[in-house]
């Protein structure tokens, strides 16, 4: 429940029993606590080059489930996105036009020299979406021994894409 929601039931159930706000003061402040730390911004952003960002981002949307930032987006006078960012979870990443800063599309030069993993909360539906939408499966969908399953795709671009699923706990997680 939203905090300011929660407020206002907690001033509800006061107007007939004082003590409910007391009860509920640590259920508020976790409420608080967890909207406010949902906003908060990771402190490393790395930025992908794309041909065509747009294409990118509607890509990234439908296969992956990304959400993008719409405070992030920046757009050029024909009317084409040039950059923006997309979080999942808790991560972010940056899509750019490619030659920004001398970086290019694996689609240009021809191959990926990176990858990118991202951990998600069920890797057999989130596998199934990148299959529905068209995805290219660069490594199929696999166990580990370490004790995760994982998944590898390429985008639009080729830039290639490691989805994990932990199984078991992380140690020191």
């Amino acid at each position: 429940m939203k905090p300011v929601d929660l407020a206002r039931k907690l001033r509800r159930e006061a107007a007939f029993e004082p003590a409910a706000l007391d009860r509920g003061k640590a259920e508020l402040m976790a409420a608080i606590r967890q909207e406010v730390e949902s906003r908060r911004r990771p402190t490393i952003v790395p930025r992908l080059p794309y041909e065509n960002v747009g294409a990118a981002l509607s890509f990234l949307e439908r296969a992956f489930g990304f959400r993008e930032v719409p405070a992030a987006r920046g757009v050029r006078a024909d009317g084409a996105i040039d950059y923006t960012m997309v979080e999942f979870g808790d991560g972010m990443i940056g899509l750019g036009a490619q030659g920004a800063h001398g970086a290019f599309s694996p689609k240009r030069i021809g191959t990926a020299s990176h990858y990118i993993s991202v951990s998600v909360d069920d890797i057999d539906a989130h596998h199934q979406r990148a299959l529905a939408v068209g995805a290219q499966i660069a490594s199929e969908l696999h166990d580990n021994r370490s004790g995760y399953r994982a998944y590898e795709a390429l985008d639009l671009e080729g830039h290639r894409w490691r989805f994990i699923q932990w199984m078991r706990e992380v140690p020191g997680k």
